[in-house]
């Protein structure tokens, strides 16, 4: 295997890894950004008001999302099933 092949497949995991990670976490941190500013504004320091909505926004987002997660997945392995020639050759 080259070095060449190596750094592809690395960089190629790499951006599905930050990709998935990306996609759920987004969406949580900009919640959480709107419920610190609420927070902020109202002098409310409790520290459940902003666990509760990042969970359900995340659980949501897994929910939504969760079909196009698994085919980015299985196009991802279905792309290192048919490199397996080009790493080993």
């Amino acid at each position: 295997m080259s070095p060449e092949v190596f750094l592809d497949v690395f960089r190629d995991a790499l951006f599905m890894i930050v990709l998935m990670v990306s996609a759920i976490i987004v969406p949580s941190l900009i919640v959480g950004l709107a419920v610190a500013v609420f927070q902020a504004a109202t002098s409310i320091n409790e520290q459940t008001l902003s666990f509760l909505p990042r969970l359900l926004v995340t659980i949501m987002t897994i929910g939504i999302g969760g079909h196009w997660f698994v085919q980015q997945l299985m196009d991802f392995t279905i792309g290192m099933y048919m490199r397996i020639p080009e790493v080993v050759g």
